[in-house]
């Protein structure tokens, strides 16, 4: 009895040798987090419009993109898709270079927009260019930016009286003017 006494003991005392080694032994380093499943988040569909292939009317192309929190950044990225261009037909018609430089909405739903000198400098085109131009414009951001009215354009700092002598500027522009 004496030696199976003596037998459970040093079994047992192995086993306590061993479970005091594994829990003391360094643990493998745990594999960094996979990386947070983002493919949906902060993304929206957004309506741009552009001209006709025929130059004559617009025609709405949908993308998606990053929705940034500020406004000025959402009208900024809006506007630098419509510099970027159609990806499926359409021509664009906002002058090359053009960025907003600042935005405002207000609590009456007037959407100041404070463009780059481009918007008017790399303007080339007629009565009609500058419609589309406009209207491509006014109606990508009414569509994307919620509460917007009415937008007032500005260039550079300064009152914008019109791009090409054809569609006045100088007073805020209704959105439902350009459906």
């Amino acid at each position: 009895m004496k030696r199976f006494l003596l037998v459970v003991a040093l079994i047992l005392a192995v086993l306590a040798w061993a479970v005091v080694r594994w829990k003391g032994r360094p643990r493998p380093p745990a594999p960094p987090p996979a990386a947070a499943d983002t493919s949906s988040a902060g993304f929206r569909a957004v309506r741009l419009y552009f001209a006709s292939e025929g130059g004559d009317s617009l025609m709405a192309e949908s993308r998606e993109m990053v929705e940034p929190p500020m406004l000025r950044d959402r009208v900024a990225a809006l506007v630098r898709e419509l510099d970027r261009g159609p990806t499926r037909g359409g021509v664009a018609v906002l002058p090359a270079g053009t960025s907003v430089r600042f935005a405002y909405l207000d609590a009456d739903g007037l959407l100041t927009v404070d463009l780059s000198r481009s918007f008017v400098q790399e303007f080339r085109g007629g009565a009609g260019a500058e419609y589309l131009a406009v209207a491509s414009l006014v109606r990508t951001l009414a569509v994307n930016v919620p509460g917007v009215k009415r937008l007032l354009l500005v260039c550079g700092g300064e009152p914008l009286v019109t791009l090409g002598g054809h569609v006045p500027l100088d007073r805020p522009i209704v959105a439902s003017d350009f459906p």
